[in-house]
């Protein structure tokens, strides 16, 4: 019975090593450049909540006053949008179009909740709480939070959990997740990108600057991750890297992600 369950062992083992080696240069350049559009796509959602928080925080007329907030695109125009504490109108809306700093335009007048916003709303109201579900094994290290980013897709819709700190010279890859809901909000089906959260320093303690970073993927995510993009593009302009590597051991390949060219290489271990 050992040997027969060797012998089962190496079997599969071999069939995922035969399965790591299937893609070719052509398809591992088209997954990655899939990934890098839904990594700008994330980044546009994140910036845009960012953006709009500190815009928030610094009008002393709604600051304190505000509850939830959603964020939404309309065309190529980016919306963060804050409710008031009851969740029943909204408080501030601010637009961005193509990531730019600057609001396109800010509304700070009182008013009803549109349709789509509406939708978001209950679709988040809904999410929530199944997340406390031990099965997700969602987690929360001290000195970090967590932010929800909901984007329609097709009919359902894709919820990413992404860290965030405001602790400074760090770049919180890692303990990031994505949700599949179906239009309702009810979960369909999670993947966890990372096996835990990967706090990369930008700095020493002796003074000297970090150029380059570099953390390896589960076999399970061989890829390059649009979290890992997101990240990277919220934190690097704080800091002096312009680029960072993901080691993919079921690929036997680097992934070398530059933010200021927006491009990812391919290299070989």
């Amino acid at each position: 019975m050992k040997q027969a369950l060797k012998f089962l062992f190496i079997f599969v083992s071999v069939i995922i090593s035969a399965q790591d080696l299937k893609y070719s240069d052509q398809e591992i350049q088209k997954k990655l450049d899939s990934i890098k559009v839904e990594g700008n796509t994330l980044f546009s959602y994140e910036k845009a909540s960012w953006q709009a928080g500190d815009l928030m925080a610094k009008n002393k007329k709604i600051n304190g006053n505000t509850g939830i907030y959603l964020t939404y695109k309309v065309s190529d125009t980016t919306k963060t949008v804050f409710l008031n504490k009851d969740q029943t109108s909204i408080l501030a809306e601010y637009s961005f179009k193509n990531n730019q700093t600057k609001t396109s335009k800010e509304i700070l007048v009182q008013r009803e909740l549109n349709e789509t916003e509406k939708k978001l709303k209950n679709i988040r109201a809904t999410i929530i709480p199944q997340l406390s579900n031990p099965q997700y094994g969602i987690t929360v290290p001290q000195g970090y939070n967590l932010n929800l980013v909901i984007i329609p897709f097709n009919e359902n819709y894709k919820v990413y959990l992404i860290p965030g700190t405001s602790q400074s010279g760090i770049i919180p890859f890692g303990n990031d997740y994505l949700f599949i809901s179906d239009s309702k909000g009810d979960i369909i089906s999670n993947q966890k990108f990372h096996s835990r959260l990967i706090p990369t320093m930008t700095s020493m303690e002796n003074g000297g600057t970090v150029t380059m970073s570099t953390h390896s993927h589960l076999r399970t995510t061989p890829f390059i991750s649009a979290t890992d993009i997101c990240t990277f593009k919220l934190y690097a302009p704080l800091t002096k890297l312009d680029e960072f590597s993901v080691y993919s051991p079921a690929l036997g390949i680097y992934m070398k992600y530059n933010y200021k060219k927006d491009t990812i290489e391919k290299g070989e271990k």
